[in-house]
């Protein structure tokens, strides 16, 4: 019976292929896309702030 865990266990292991696929899209597609994401949203809070309360005062 441990032997058939083990092979089940095996068969689902994700491959080197699959490993690289998956870094790949993370530092290439997700990371950068939710960094302009939250820059850009940052910036439009930003831009609402100033346009309810005016630009800071020093």
């Amino acid at each position: 019976m441990a032997q058939s865990d083990q092979a089940q266990v095996s068969d689902h292991s994700p491959s080197k292929r699959h490993e690289t696929l998956a870094f790949l899209f993370l530092a290439f597609v997700l990371f950068p896309l939710l960094s302009v994401i939250f820059v850009g949203g940052f910036g439009f809070l930003i831009w609402m702030q100033h346009l309810m309360f005016g630009p800071p005062v020093y």
